[in-house]
């Protein structure tokens, strides 16, 4: 079986963000992520492979396969295109939360956005928390 590349890593968040960030609006925007995302689960930013910053873990057991692994609850990366946001998993029972969010386009796993002012706060703060209260019914609390 492969192992996961994405794993926890021991880099500094705020000096990924200021070198990766690619202009001083998604710096902004990443440094309010961060406050907001460390709010809401209670968890410092951790570095997750070279360019995600995620909050909180859990460990999961694929239903599919074999494949078991760490992942962080919420996170995003300040990517060239978009802001990548890791907040949604898919449940449809969350549908109506996405529809309040505001401009955005969504990819496999995961929600990209321009810059914050595109979406409502309180709408992503929500979905977050139902995100996170989604993983730890499933694989329990870490």
């Amino acid at each position: 079986m492969a192992e996961l590349r994405t794993r926890q890593q021991n880099g500094n968040v705020f000096e990924f963000i200021d070198t990766f960030a690619d202009s001083d609006q998604k710096r902004a925007d990443s440094l309010e992520l961060v406050k907001l995302m460390e709010r809401v689960t209670g968890q410092p930013p951790r570095m997750w492979g070279p360019s995600i910053i995620g909050f909180g873990s859990y460990h999961y057991k694929s239903e599919r396969s074999k494949q078991e692994g760490d992942w962080f609850l919420v996170g995003f990366s300040p990517r060239k295109a978009a802001i990548s946001l890791y907040v949604y998993t898919g449940n449809p029972e969350q549908q109506h939360l996405l529809d309040a969010l505001g401009k955005f386009t969504m990819g496999k796993a995961c929600i990209y956005v321009k810059r914050l002012s595109d979406i409502d706060l309180g709408a992503l703060e929500r979905l977050m928390r139902a995100t996170i209260g989604y993983l730890q019914d499933k694989y329990g609390r870490t």
